[in-house]
């Protein structure tokens, strides 16, 4: 059994679940690009590929993660390839992908099944959609991502699993390619399996609720916006916007991009002078 998730803390979780249920015993893999945002236009394609990674490069230059995408850290592409390999060696061998509902984990589900057709009857989605679990505080919960379950809490999750259908290696790879097509740059999980599009600036405007006339460190100003945004994203993406934001003279900053605690923004004359006209 081969176990395939879209999150770091995923792994560490599934491999504490898979301790306490030999059932559950297998490769845990990580798809890791994250596809809910930039660009997908012809996303197999080789030129199209190098095109995201220079996109991921522009994303996060200046800060702590620049020059991972280099690194050979991610490559998915080769993950994938290693799998089908895998696949097609050991024709008893089966997956279970994780899904979580977040659009994070469904963008990673569309870009990844669309290349799995091949061993349909093999292919089995474990997708924790609207279900309730047990925190550690014994409180019933819906958890959005998969490293939010228990541990034990996977027994239960496992019953979950179900083989992809004909149908959906039919209709997903075909709504994946709409998606690509329309050429957007942030996915937003409407519900089930449905994502949205939504412009690169998708969300700058809530960013902005936040940014006040005095200085505030970026550190303080993400984990606002965490907790109080209903969708978010990965903060090298909210990092990315407020670079940007700042060359469009929207917001001001001083400090040290790498150090989000020294790293402070406000907004401009621009945006609290009521007397300002563009």
């Amino acid at each position: 059994m081969i176990h395939i998730v879209f999150q770091q803390n995923d792994i560490d979780n599934l491999q504490n679940a898979i301790q306490l249920d030999e059932t559950l015993q297998g490769d845990v893999i990580q798809i890791k690009d994250d596809f809910a945002v930039g660009p997908l236009i012809n996303i197999y394609n080789e030129d199209s590929i190098e095109a995201r990674k220079q996109w991921w490069r522009e994303v996060l230059e200046g800060n702590n993660c620049e020059g991972s995408v280099d690194s050979g850290e991610v490559n998915d592409e080769k993950t994938v390839s290693d799998l089908i390999k895998n696949l097609q060696n050991n024709t008893e061998e089966i997956a279970w992908i994780w899904v979580a509902q977040n659009q994070h984990d469904v963008s990673g589900y569309y870009w990844l099944i669309s290349q799995l057709k091949e061993f349909q009857g093999r292919i089995f989605i474990l997708y924790l959609n609207n279900l309730p679990f047990i925190n550690a505080k014994g409180h019933l919960f819906y958890p959005t991502n998969i490293f939010d379950i228990e541990p034990k809490e996977f027994l239960k999750a496992k019953k979950l699993a179900r083989p992809v259908t004909a149908s959906e290696f039919e209709i997903d790879p075909d709504e994946w390619l709409k998606l690509c097509n329309e050429n957007k740059g942030v996915r937003i999980l409407e519900g089930g399996k449905k994502l949205i599009q939504y412009d690169y600036d998708f969300y700058d405007k809530e960013l902005l609720k936040l940014i006040t006339t005095d200085w505030q460190k970026v550190n303080k100003l993400l984990h606002t916006f965490f907790s109080k945004s209903k969708i978010i994203t990965g903060d090298a993406y909210l990092i990315w916007r407020i670079k940007l934001m700042i060359i469009e003279n929207k917001i001001d900053a001083q400090g040290d991009v790498k150090n989000l605690k020294e790293f402070e923004v406000k907004t401009t004359i621009k945006l609290i002078d009521p007397n300002y006209t563009n």
